[in-house]
């Protein structure tokens, strides 16, 4: 079973920049997609973007022009570059990604990780 480990949020002033790392262990070899979520107090989780075992990437309108998501295809290790945060951005951030078995498709999450942007 592929587990998923977050790391680099933080508390970060308005207009900065944070980049996480979602660093997996396990049966690695057979993630395909990836991509990262985020959920806001009181909020459901949201997609942020997803990257797919061929590099497509897709991302949220909220994020487009500023945060980038990308993926080390050899380690399967993923990174989220953000910057120009806002107040709004404020979240608890998680990596996800799809384990395949054979035939079946497996939804992974990690813990999270905070990211806390002050005005």
């Amino acid at each position: 079973q592929v587990q998923l480990v977050e790391s680099g949020g933080g508390l970060v002033q308005a207009g900065g920049s944070l980049r996480l790392s979602c660093a997996p262990s396990g049966a690695t070899f057979n993630i395909d997609d990836m991509g990262w979520y985020r959920q806001a107090p009181g909020k459901q989780r949201e997609l942020v973007a997803r990257i797919t075992i061929g590099g497509s990437t897709t991302s949220a309108d909220f994020v487009k022009g500023r945060f980038t998501i990308s993926r080390d295809s050899g380690k399967n290790w993923l990174y989220l570059q953000m910057s120009n945060l806002k107040v709004e951005d404020t979240a608890v951030y998680y990596c996800y990604a799809q384990e395949r078995r054979g035939t079946t498709i497996y939804s992974r999450w990690g813990k999270g990780t905070q990211v806390t942007v002050s005005p």
